[in-house]
């Protein structure tokens, strides 16, 4: 039985946390570990020589998530000429979309494991990954005196996004994408501050 090189381990533990991040987005982190593996293409046998736990992969996937969306974000940032401002609508139009309500395993981790997250445990490292992404993604729709509009427009975004999910295939779905984007689009051109 040959052992696998330490590059081809790394590349197999790169390759489940980002199938993880995807499933877990996608169905929830009730998603088996022989279901994660198998998505791999790996063997069930292998997990626990790369995890001490499930609750460690979705630690690990979920900050993988949060860290793959903060890199679109600064790719936004770059687009938009670094105005923090122009970046900020960009992201909300792109968050509140049908694209995105209808994608979630490449979405935001914020919205896709919230109400599985809330129920983990207190000291969870899935729970502590998704508490420092989203204190991530409050900072970035922050101004910059102040994280309370931050938090009002990532939970105006998230609620959004949730709900359009659960209400999907109405024409209620597409209505709160809609509202919620023009509202926070139009408050956002209207802030004074500039990256």
């Amino acid at each position: 039985m040959s052992r696998v090189s330490q590059a081809q381990a790394q590349e197999n533990r790169r390759r489940v946390v980002e199938t993880a991040a995807r499933l877990f987005r996608e169905q929830g982190t009730a998603v088996s570990v022989v279901d994660v593996m198998q998505a791999a293409g790996l063997t069930h046998g292998g997990f626990y020589k790369q995890f001490a736990s499930k609750d460690a992969l979705i630690g690990e996937a979920a900050a993988y998530a949060f860290d793959e969306q903060a890199k679109r974000r600064a790719l936004t940032l770059e687009d938009s000429g670094g105005e923090r401002i122009a970046a900020q609508q960009a992201v909300i139009n792109s968050y509140l979309s049908p694209r995105h309500r209808d994608n979630p395993a490449e979405g935001c981790p914020a919205a896709a494991l919230a109400g599985e997250i809330g129920r983990t445990g207190e000291h969870s490292e899935g729970r502590k990954a998704y508490i420092d992404g989203v204190e991530e993604l409050i900072k970035w729709f922050a101004t910059e005196d102040d994280d309370a509009d931050g938090i009002a427009r990532l939970s105006s975004m998230v609620g959004a996004l949730v709900l359009a999910r659960a209400t999907n295939g109405s024409e209620l779905s597409d209505r709160i994408l809609d509202s919620v984007r023009t509202l926070l689009t139009s408050s956002s051109s209207s802030s004074s501050y500039s990256s």
